[in-house]
């Protein structure tokens, strides 16, 4: 129980990775010290998707099902399991990916406007 437990958190924790990984960039408008916690987060996010790198929430939620008795996720993982046909067909995984990146792409240039005018606004002040 505790292991099936394990893997469902884990998988929760994902999904709110991947969605931090997409938003994050407009929640550091808020909160400008996270950009640099988003920055890595997609840089982690770009690098698994390029490169091919296993994330460890993969690997731990595996170890949870593992644990619990069930079966581990595809060799093609979380997103392909889970968002890929789901919530998404197949064929638009591309457009998904590009609009994910553009996503932050735009929070990131929104971010650097926002920035640059308060600093602006600040040494008009001063």
């Amino acid at each position: 129980m505790l292991y099936r437990v394990l893997a469902d958190v884990t998988m929760v924790l994902h999904l709110a990775f991947i969605g931090y990984v997409v938003v994050g960039g407009f929640v550091a408008w808020r909160w400008p010290r996270t950009i640099w916690l988003h920055a890595c987060a997609a840089a982690w996010g770009f690098a698994s998707i390029v490169v091919g790198i296993d994330c460890p929430l993969t690997s731990l939620e595996n170890w949870a099902r593992q644990h619990a008795g069930g079966a581990t996720l595809p060799s093609t993982g979380f997103i392909d399991y889970y968002l890929t046909g789901v919530i998404y067909p197949d064929s638009a995984l591309a457009a998904v990916r590009l609009t994910a990146a553009c996503a932050v792409l735009l929070s990131w240039a929104g971010f650097f406007v926002i920035r640059s005018r308060s600093r602006s606004a600040l040494r008009l002040t001063k």
